[in-house]
């Protein structure tokens, strides 16, 4: 019957429509009051051009054109995007203008817009006459709720997606806050808009106390800038950020221009950016730049930690056989005890590596090459009188070129054999050192076999334990050359590059002779779900190597001892440390890692023990504790805390606590912050930070177990 309804409906509807014009109507009960006028009874729903409305009752006048709608009503756009909710209405026949009394407007089910009436007009614009607008979740309990905006007219324009708002007065709590005359805001189906953004308060022991207000302007479809205003007591700063999208790739640029009392009649600035472009042929180019007026700049305004600034921008390919990369990098030194003229401050690297699969030898061929060159400004051949033994002004380039095979066997009782043949040649060229020859060359032939026996067993409870011993046996020949040692200063021993045939970092330096490097992995899992993990390994060899300083635990005849472990559990709980032994009272370095990951906590604590070594610039001993955390206070709140202690001065490093606030319509973060160490450029400082933003307008209120619900 409904069916038959239907067809009879559109039937009656065509007459006044264009063909290509597509209408709907579906009721209870439809009937003919006369000859123009039909009416639609109970389950009520009308369809036009992707409008879909919904009411008790509609008289339909085929004369006017015009429909008579009661309610409850509710009126779908097309895109499902803007709701609106009324008691009764006079609409056109393409539902697009017209009138509707008690109406209540959804956007995007995150804000809502109460008026006695809203007025319909081409489709575009609805006017909502003595309106009260929120994204708060409203109970009927005459409450106001936690924020709102009061206003005589707002229009919505939903081609713009934009809010505009006559005679608007803010509220909390229904207390008023503050009233203007004009007002505009972006609707929350809108992703970019031009206009001003969340303020926040802030209050800092050296740059006092003051706000930012930062503005969007977009420029294009593809361009923005955002200005950030910060005036305190002690400074005058404009923060920018500046975003561009291309074709094939985009750019972002943040930075900072400061006039303060810190250095008065200085102007101050920083600036970090980057980009990534695709090029032809599977090539990729990607850039960074970091750069600052002065030293202290980028940490008194904590736009940066870091002690030495970088800008690299490369070119490179990766493929399954084959990898590409060209790059060129900068270094400025923020360090008290360094000068840009006396490091490698200007790198340049290109890399090649290609894989082939031999049929007639079976396993698989590499072949590569690698030219790298480090230029210092100083022009002195020798060392000056900074804390370091390095020549100031040396400059090294290197070519290697380097060839192997690989092949992996299986042999009877479940044993493989991993066995790795090549040669390496290397030359270099010295510039600005005395102590060296200007050039120097030569060969580096290299064998090396592994065995790894797992073997599998199940244990009680249906544990399954893996335990694997490893070997292996190389040899590298050749001599060393007589070079400088400027990339290989920091070696690390860990379970990554025990069976390395050369555990340097790069090929300025090489391990030779004959060495054997033995081990043992387990690994347990269990059907609870945790998981255990432990490696231990140590490195002898024929001749001891004088390039592994004291604390890289390789050292000496025999290496200290390799231990490592991890210990994961079902419930979000992690483990991981490793350690470095000399002897069984002594430790080389040792670091540590916990971490427990739930829906409501998330913290995480950490260790470092680095011994001291002067052959590393580390002249004390390096003792570090560092816990940060997440707790769900509340349905609704959240706690932040961080700490860093220093073990060796016993005296605490940084610390910071944060409380955010977050329900369905507002989120609220307060967080206070002190650094308390301090150098000849920066002092210890206290930061303090407090920000609002009225979700809805500020970003997408997603998470709905910060929406909260009426008693």
């Amino acid at each position: 019957m409904r069916l038959l309804l239907k067809l009879l409906v559109l039937l009656a509807l065509a007459a006044p429509l264009r063909a290509q014009d597509a209408a709907m109507l579906i009721a209870d009960r439809v009937f003919l009051d006369g000859r123009d006028t039909v009416v639609a009874e109970g389950r009520v729903e009308a369809l036009r051009d992707g409008v879909r409305l919904q009411a008790r009752r509609i008289v339909y006048d085929q004369r006017t054109g015009r429909l008579n709608i009661n309610g409850p009503i509710t009126l779908t756009e097309a895109d499902g995007r803007a709701v609106v909710l009324a008691d009764s209405a006079e609409l056109d026949e393409d539902l697009r203008d017209g009138l509707v009394l008690g109406a209540r407007l959804m956007l995007e089910q995150q804000v809502q817009i109460a008026a006695y009436q809203l007025d319909r007009s081409q489709g575009r614009y609805s006017q909502l006459y003595k309106a009260t607008v929120s994204s708060c979740h409203v109970c009927n309990d005459g409450k106001p709720p936690l924020w709102q905006i009061r206003a005589r007219r707002v229009v919505h324009d939903q081609q713009e997606r934009q809010l505009y708002f006559d005679d608007a007065r803010f509220e909390v709590m229904g207390v008023p806050i503050f009233w203007l005359p004009r007002l505009r805001l972006p609707d929350p189906t809108l992703d970019r808009a031009s206009g001003f953004l969340i303020p926040s308060f802030n209050r800092d022991s050296r740059l006092g106390t003051g706000v930012k207000v930062p503005y969007f302007l977009v420029i294009d479809e593809h361009r923005d800038l955002t200005l950030t205003p910060f005036v305190s007591d002690e400074t005058r700063t404009l923060e920018f950020r500046y975003r561009q999208a291309f074709r094939t790739g985009r750019i972002e640029f943040n930075g900072a221009i400061s006039d303060d009392d810190l250095r008065p009649g200085e102007t101050r600035g920083f600036v970090q950016g980057g980009g990534r472009f695709d090029l032809p042929q599977d090539f990729r180019l990607e850039f960074d730049i970091e750069a600052t007026l002065d030293d202290a700049y980028p940490t008194e305004y904590d736009y940066s930690d870091k002690d030495r600034l970088d800008s690299e921008i490369a070119v490179y390919r990766v493929r399954r056989d084959e990898y590409i990369r060209g790059a060129l990098t900068n270094y400025h030194t923020l360090r008290e005890d360094e000068d840009d003229a006396n490091i490698p401050s200007l790198i340049g690297d290109i890399t090649y590596e290609r894989r082939f699969f031999p049929r007639l030898t079976g396993g698989e061929l590499r072949l590569g090459a690698d030219v790298h060159s480090h230029y210092r400004y100083s022009d002195r051949d020798t060392d000056g009188p900074d804390p370091d033994s390095i020549v100031d002004g040396r400059d090294v380039t290197r070519l290697n070129v380097d060839a192997a095979w690989l092949r992996t066997w299986t042999l009877g009782p479940g044993l493989r054999a991993e066995t790795e043949a090549g040669i390496a040649f290397d030359s270099f060229t010295t510039g600005q050192d005395a102590s060296l020859p200007a050039t120097a060359s030569g060969a580096a032939p290299r064998l090396g076999v592994t065995f790894r026996w797992p073997l599998r067993a199940v244990g009680s409870g249906g544990a399954v334990h893996v335990l694997e011993p490893v070997a292996q046996v190389a040899w590298t020949g050749g001599n060393d050359l007589n070079v400088a040692n400027d990339e290989s200063t920091r070696v690390e021993f860990d379970e990554g590059n025990l069976l390395a045939l050369s555990r340097f970092p790069a090929p300025d330096r090489r391990e030779r002779g004959l060495r054997a490097a033995v081990g043992v992995n387990w690994t347990r899992y269990a059907a609870s779900g945790w998981q255990s993990r432990l490696t231990l390994g140590q490195v002898i060899r024929e001749d001891s190597d004088g390039d592994f300083h004291i604390s890289s635990g390789l050292s000496g005849k025999s290496s200290d001892l390799l231990m490592a472990g991890q210990l994961i559990g079902p419930d979000g709980f992690a483990f991981t440390a490793r350690s470095i032994i000399r002897d069984q009272s002594d430790l080389t370095k040792a670091e540590a890692r916990a971490s427990w990951i739930t829906p409501r906590v998330a913290i995480g604590a950490s260790y470092l023990w680095l011994d001291d070594d002067p052959e590393e610039n580390r002249s004390d001993t390096i003792s570090e504790w560092a816990v940060d955390g997440t707790v769900r206070l509340a349905e609704n709140w959240l706690g932040s805390a961080n700490w860093r202690y220093d073990l060796a001065s016993n005296a605490t490093a940084e610390a910071g606590v944060g409380i955010t606030y977050i329900n369905e319509c507002v989120e609220m973060d307060f967080s206070a912050s002190r650094r308390f160490t301090s150098s000849t450029i920066v002092q210890p400082s206290t930061e303090f930070s407090f920000t609002v933003g009225l979700r809805g307008f500020s970003g997408t209120a997603d998470g709905q177990s910060f929406t909260r619900s009426c008693k």
